[in-house]
This record gives C-alpha cells, sequence and structure tokens, in this order.
C-alpha cells in the first residue's frame, strides 16, 4: 500500500527523489540516481528551512543554485527542471501547513535566488576556464619564437576545441581569426563576421564603459576588462553574452593583439527575466504585485525636484460573500475582470496598477499636479466599476471602498504612506462603502493608537494592568448607599489611566472581553464579600457587574459565574449583572437561557441604557430582568428649576410601567440635588452620579457606608 509520505523528514526525502528523477538525464556526472539523490538531499533541507524561516534569505537559495554546478548539473535544462520541481512540489511537500499564499511567495523567490546562485556558479566557473584558456593562448604564442610548429599545433587545439567563443583582432580593431563556437553564436558565415572592425559592434543596451574600457586597453593602458555586453546577429536578433577582453603583448612587452573570450548568456537573460518578470507579477490577473509595486512605491515618495504622488488603495466591498456563495472560481473570474478594469484607468505617463493580495488593488500616480490627479484617478476606477460583472450568466454588483493618500515626495516612507492609505480605505468602508475617503492625519493617529491598544490589550491583562473603581448606587427614599457599579479602568504604561469606551469594544472585537469580563467578575465579588464582612451590621452591600454582548453567548458564563460566587463565599442575591437594551434587542431563547438560569440562581439581571435601545416595551414581559437602568439623556432636563415637562411624563411613564411589572428603576447620570429630589418624587428606587460620588478606589464606599450607618 502506497500513501504520502507521514513525517517531515519522509517528505523531504520524497522531494529529493523526485528531483533526482528530473535533473539526472540531463546531468554529466559518473554518479547513479540514487547518489545523485543523496547529493541533493541537503539542498532540499536548506531549501525547505529557507521556506519556513521567519525571514527571507537570498543567500540559502543562491547557495542551493551554485552546488547544482558543483555536482556537474550544468546543462541548463537542469536548472529549468529544477526550478520546475521546486515550484511545483517545495510548497506541497516541505511548505506543511503555513500560509499557502506567503508560501508560494516565498517559494519564487527562492526559485529566482536559485537561478542567481546558478548563473553567478556557472560564470565563475566559466572565467576560470577563460583564464586558463587566455593563459595557454599567451603560453602558446610565447612559444611560437621558440618551436612555431608545436606551439602552433598546441594553439589550434585549444582555439578550436574550446566551448567558448575566441576571436583575436589587432589594435585597429581589425579580426584576425575567430573559432566556430564564435561563429555559431553569431549564426553567420566567417567571413560575415571578420568583415566588420571590432568598435563597430555597438548595441543600444552597451554600458557607457564598455567602450571607454576597450580604448583604455587598445592603447595599452590595461591589461582585460570583463563587461556584459549585447551583439547583433545578421537576423537582427540579440545575442547577450559575458565578454572577457585581454590585451596580448609581444616579447619585448609591446601590445600586439586583442583577445576577446565570449560566452552566450542569452538563455540565462532570458530565464531571468521570466523569473523576474513571475516574481514581480500577480499570477492571476497579470498586474504588477506588492513587489513590484513596494519597489515603485519607494522611489515615487522619495523622488525630489518638487515631485508629488497619490495614492489610491481599493478594497471590493462584500467580496468575500461572493465567494462564500458563487465560489473561489467566480471569485477569481471578478477579479481578473475588475484588474482588467483598473488597468484601463491608468495609463498616463506616471500611473501603475498593482494588486497587493486578494481584493486589494492599488493605484499610483506620480508627478508634480497629482493633487487634482489622484482624485481625478480615484473618480475612473469608481466609474469603471459602476457597470456588472456578468458571470456564468449571474450580473454581480461591484462596490469598492477607496483610501486616497497624497502629498510631496521625500516626507514619508513607503510603508507609513500605504499604512495611512489603509487605514483611510477602512475608514471610507466604515461610513458605507462604495466611496473614497482622503487620508487625515488626525484619524491615522487614531487609528495607530487603536491598533496599539489592541495589541497591548493581551500582555496588559497577564501584567495586572487593569483595575477597577465602584461607582455608588444610592437609595432615594433615605438616601443610604445600597451598593456600587463596577467600572474597570486600564493603567496604560504611556496613555495613562483609560476609560472602558477607549479599550472595551477593542476588547469585545478580539474576543479578550471574556476573560477581561470574567477577572473584573472575579474581582467584584470579592470585593463585595469584603464589604459584607465590614458591614455586617448595616446589611449586605450589593455590586452590580457590566457584561458585554459577546459575554452573553459565551457557553461558560454561568458556570464561571457559579464558580466566582461560591469561591468568594458571596450570596446570588449580592450580584446584579447588567446588560444593555441594545444587546437583548431580538434576543431569541438561545441567548436568554443563561440569564434566566442566573436570574433563577438569584443573581438580578438590570436592562442598562433603558430607552436607547428602541425596544418593544412589551418585550420587557419576556426578559429576565428585575431592574431597569434608566439612560441619562431622560433625566438631563431636570437637573435645573423647574425641570422639563416632557422629561418628567416620560420618566413618571417609564416608573410607573416598570413598577407594574414588579421592576425596580435605576437612574444613572444624577448630578444636582434638583434632579435627586425630583427622581425620588417620581418614585425611582436608586440612582448613581457625581451628586453622591465618582468612582474611585473600594476604601471610599465603604467611608460613605459608615457615614451611612452613623449618620
Amino acid at each position: 500500500m502506497t500513501g504520502e509520505p507521514d513525517g517531515p523528514e519522509d517528505r523531504l526525502r520524497r522531494f529529493a527523489t523526485i528531483w533526482s528523477r528530473a535533473v539526472f538525464p540531463v546531468t554529466s556526472t559518473s554518479l547513479t540516481r540514487p547518489e545523485l539523490e543523496q547529493q541533493l538531499l541537503p539542498l532540499a533541507r536548506r531549501l525547505s528551512d529557507a521556506l519556513k524561516a521567519r525571514t527571507f534569505d537570498a543567500a540559502a537559495g543562491q547557495a542551493v543554485g551554485a552546488a547544482l554546478v558543483a555536482a556537474h548539473c550544468t546543462d541548463p535544462e537542469a536548472l529549468s527542471r529544477s526550478l520546475d520541481c521546486v515550484d511545483a512540489y517545495l510548497v506541497l511537500y516541505c511548505g506543511e501547513d503555513g500560509p499557502q499564499e506567503a508560501l508560494r511567495t516565498r517559494s519564487a523567490r527562492l526559485q529566482h535566488a536559485m537561478a542567481a546562485g546558478f548563473a553567478g556558479a556557472l560564470r565563475e566557473r566559466t572565467l576560470a576556464e577563460q583564464e586558463a584558456i587566455s593563459q595557454a593562448t599567451l603560453n602558446a604564442r610565447s612559444t611560437v619564437a621558440e618551436a612555431l610548429h608545436a606551439s602552433e599545433a598546441r594553439f589550434r587545439a585549444v582555439f578550436e576545441g574550446a566551448a567558448i567563443g575566441i576571436g583575436i583582432a589587432d589594435l585597429e580593431g581589425n579580426i584576425l581569426q575567430v573559432n566556430g563556437a564564435l561563429l555559431r553564436m553569431f549564426g553567420g558565415s566567417e567571413q560575415g563576421v571578420r568583415g566588420r572592425k571590432v568598435p563597430e559592434w555597438t548595441h543600444p543596451e552597451d554600458a557607457p564603459q564598455v567602450w571607454r574600457l576597450y580604448e583604455e586597453l587598445v592603447r595599452g593602458e590595461r591589461e582585460h576588462y570583463h563587461v556584459e555586453k549585447a551583439f547583433y546577429r545578421p537576423d537582427g536578433t540579440a545575442l547577450w553574452t559575458n565578454l572577457t577582453v585581454s590585451l596580448l603583448r609581444d616579447a619585448d612587452g609591446r601590445p600586439q593583439y586583442q583577445l576577446a573570450l565570449m560566452e552566450d548568456t542569452t538563455e540565462r537573460r532570458l530565464l531571468n527575466l521570466r523569473l523576474r518578470y513571475e516574481a514581480t507579477h500577480d499570477a492571476l490577473t497579470g498586474l504588477p504585485n506588492r513587489t513590484l509595486f513596494f519597489e515603485r512605491l519607494e522611489k515615487a515618495v522619495s523622488a525630489g525636484n518638487d515631485q508629488r504622488f497619490g495614492l489610491c488603495y481599493l478594497d471590493l466591498d462584500g467580496f468575500k460573500t461572493i465567494n462564500d456563495s458563487l465560489g473561489h472560481a467566480a471569485g477569481d473570474r471578478l477579479l481578473v475582470e475588475v484588474a482588467d478594469r483598473l488597468q484601463s484607468c491608468a495609463t498616463a505617463p506616471g500611473e501603475m496598477v498593482a494588486r497587493l493580495g486578494g481584493d486589494e488593488f492599488v493605484a499610483l500616480t506620480t508627478g508634480p499636479d497629482t493633487e487634482r490627479e489622484v482624485d481625478a484617478l480615484a473618480d475612473r476606477i469608481m466609474n469603471a466599476l459602476v457597470t456588472p460583472v456578468r458571470i456564468d450568466g449571474r450580473e454581480l454588483t461591484v462596490r469598492g471602498s477607496i483610501g486616497i493618500v497624497e502629498g510631496p515626495a521625500g516626507e514619508r516612507g513607503p510603508a507609513e504612506v500605504l499604512r495611512s492609505a489603509d487605514i483611510t480605505m477602512y475608514r471610507a468602508k466604515s461610513a458605507g462603502g462604495n466611496r473614497f475617503e482622503l487620508a487625515d492625519p488626525e484619524a491615522d493617529a487614531r487609528a495607530i493608537t487603536r491598533h496599539g491598544l489592541t495589541t497591548a490589550l493581551p500582555a496588559a491583562l497577564d501584567r495586572g494592568e487593569f483595575f477597577i473603581e465602584y461607582q455608588p448606587l444610592v437609595h432615594l427614599g433615605d438616601g443610604s448607599v445600597h451598593g456600587a457599579e463596577a467600572l474597570v479602568r486600564w493603567l496604560h504604561p504611556q496613555h495613562g489611566v483609560l476609560g472602558p469606551d477607549r479599550f472595551i469594544p477593542l476588547a469585545e472585537h478580539t474576543g479578550l472581553i471574556v476573560p477581561l469580563g470574567r477577572w473584573v467578575l472575579e474581582q467584584s465579588v470579592r470585593q463585595a464579600r469584603q464589604w459584607q464582612e465590614r458591614h455586617a451590621d448595616s446589611g449586605p452591600l450589593r455590586i452590580n457587574v457590566n457584561l458585554s454582548p459577546c459575554q452573553l453567548t459565551h457557553p461558560g458564563l454561568v458556570q464561571d459565574t457559579v464558580d466566582i460566587l461560591e469561591r468568594e463565599g458571596l450570596d446570588a442575591e449580592a450580584l446584579c449583572l447588567e446588560v444593555t437594551e441594545s444587546a437583548l434587542i431580538g434576543a431569541d431563547d438561545d441567548l436568554l437561557k443563561p440569564l434566566r438560569r442566573l436570574a433563577e440562581m438569584g443573581v438580578d439581571i438590570a436592562l442598562d441604557d433603558f430607552g436607547t435601545g428602541y425596544s418593544n416595551l412589551a418585550n420587557l414581559r419576556r426578559l429576565p430582568v428585575s431592574i431597569l437602568k434608566l439612560d441619562r439623556s431622560f433625566t438631563q432636563g431636570m437637573q435645573q428649576f423647574p425641570a422639563d415637562p416632557v422629561d418628567l411624563k416620560i420618566v413618571e411613564g417609564i416608573v410607573s410601567l416598570a413598577h407594574s411589572l414588579d421592576l425596580a428603576v435605576t437612574v444613572e447620570g444624577v448630578e444636582t440635588g434638583a434632579q435627586a429630589e425630583q427622581l425620588r418624587i417620581l418614585g425611582c428606587d436608586t440612582a448613581q452620579g457625581w451628586y453622591y460620588a465618582r468612582p474611585g478606589p473600594p476604601e471610599r464606599l465603604h467611608e460613605l457606608a459608615l457615614v451611612d450607618a452613623t449618620g
């Protein structure tokens, strides 16, 4: 029975086996195929390690490419088959369960590095051969004076049998001799090659120093030089070579001839260009990818001479829904269509479109007037997305959110620019999508701070940076302290004390609200037990703890609450859990079930922020609540005398309704004595607010309770 290898080492050996089978037929070696496999196994292990390394190391791929040359895998077909093998099987056998897109990107970069290492090692080997040939040539010409006949035979053997092109010319550039390898490179007759002088072999892509080096050599100022140079063949095609030119001197040291050694690198160059294209372009859409875009963006933001840049960062709205409902094949076809439309929007000089990944695209424009051009580019993109896309007989509406960053070059780096564009794009998406927004430094700063707080939250809980303040709940009838509401705070090392509005939404978004909420409940219940021990004569002080919507859906809510109460020795009747009205709008029986179980145990359930959720008052009968906490917006009109009559009527009606349903009423935000008195007259049961006390340490509540007990 056969199957995939089990362990990483087995998968690695399988990859080495496939690799050896691919390259063995084109390798000039005396080794057997299993022996070649053993040579390739450490190379496969090095590629596997480089694939999974935290940071990319091009040296690993280059070393593997060079090792192929050392193993006599010097045929270009051996490199091609090796790259195909790495592309098809490296991620499959060595990637394990890592992120596939990132691993394939890393694999492509490793292939590019392998090709570079292979080319470099082959070039060094060729140069060594060239040096030997050159030395042999010099020795041969030196020996002519002593034994012309013997040296001529030796020189001719080297000259004609060499695998690289060799040509000899005088110092005026007249070509005197060429070997068969050089003639085959140019694909012409010997007369056609020898009929041209060396200075006539120019090419538009010649580096500026090529002919300067040539002039220095024929003047005797230089012994040799080595360059990469292109030539035209007779049919007009380009021949790329590694060219080494040496100066030959006579017995008296006078310059006499020039010797050229040429290695044909055309196929290697085409391979490098293909690998470069694949490494810098998106395989699905053909657009430039993140790598090439960052190169262009870095040039744009670092340009001088009063240059500016504009960047549009596009994310499709609802693309995940299309993938989930129609499948990834339909999603890919949609991305290809969007890419084509975006490409048609950026055709002016200095403009480019790239795909960063997934459904994220960027459009870049550069020049002196990008303030106007980037807005026009964003308009063209939005208009290009208006027409629905037809896929498998369906018309799909395409919408997108765009974040725009524009500014002068030289002030920000590419990473900062892209981060600002990303933040701005999400601002456009949160505003409803299908629109574009301009970057705002203040909004960027808030988003960066928010991100920093999000990443710091888990460690903050472990480091004990959270603490709890308590705000008294006062009985309106006699002014006694009824209990307190627990309010969590974060003592941040850089930002100081942060209120819950700064970090509770972040904790809910990341899921940290569950362990944080459990910690708050545990600390608050422990504090309530300590209060009871100190106020045994004046009756128990109750503790109110807020529950977030995420905690309501957590399966361990009831059991955690029971365990904490039993561990701390607090009666369930001394605990009140506050749930916002908005969290219970439209709640089904599954969501209400844990609240009902807690209520049956004796825990009070308070409906917090009542009046802000637009819920049906008739729903109060089905909710397991015993307390309504009236939102402060209903009582602000009572802070002055006379009170707003409309507010009085509303509060009076709510209190009457609550009492008819056997619900107690607590009022938040009481700030004046007149307000407190009016609420007492209206029948409210308890209140909290700055009129009584601001949130503070637990000792302050103890002091207030003592005053009530002795007052």
